[in-house]
């Protein structure tokens, strides 16, 4: 997308996000499940490195055990050995959130969204790799991030935008809702 076409439909979503923060909270999933721990947020200050938009929205916030704590680890070390920002790690990770609760999912029988496996919920049969792959957070974090690479100017879009190019869910706006959660769980473990 050109420089200037991106700037006006980003300055156009500016419009509407300030007409929504003036106009009230709007149940864009009326019929999706609620997430315990939903509670509005203050913006973030712009230009932060993690939260360079600020939060869109209401967030969420999950307690993560042990396991989910590790896969997070596993998605900032694998954004890492990519080379790639801090961003990335948040973007990665709300968007792991969104799919899997940081859970690296195997078949889930008739619960299962077709044959989407691991931390992103990414299907071999859309060429995402090997289930064994899929399930290995290292290469799972690499495929999604490489496909963030992909997206022209991931690193300035709001991050639901970026996550949705990557993913193309049937909630593209559902992962802004991890955003906080993501980048304190990188500001925590970026370092250590």
């Amino acid at each position: 997308m050109n420089t200037m076409l991106r700037k006006s439909v980003l300055g156009i979503a500016g419009l509407a996000f300030t007409g929504g923060v003036f106009a009230g909270p709007i149940a864009a999933h009326a019929d999706a499940a609620p997430v315990q721990g939903t509670k509005p947020v203050a913006v973030a200050v712009q230009g932060d490195k993690l939260i360079p938009h600020g939060v869109q929205g209401a967030q969420s916030k999950i307690d993560l055990n042990d396991e989910q704590v590790a896969n997070a680890k596993a998605i900032i070390a694998a954004t890492k050995k990519a080379g790639l920002p801090e961003r990335a790690a948040v973007i990665s990770i709300a968007t792991s959130l969104q799919e899997s609760k940081l859970e690296n999912l195997g078949h889930l029988g008739d619960r299962n969204d077709h044959d989407s496996l691991g931390l992103f919920q990414q299907r071999p049969s859309s060429g995402w790799g090997t289930p064994e792959q899929i399930t290995d957070p290292e290469y799972s974090t690499l495929a999604f991030e490489k496909g963030l690479k992909q997206v022209d100017g991931w690193q300035d879009m709001p991050l639901t935008e970026a996550a949705q190019t990557v993913q193309v869910s049937a909630y593209p706006d559902a992962y802004a809702q991890w955003e906080q959660q993501a980048a304190d769980i990188v500001a925590h473990h970026w370092n250590s």
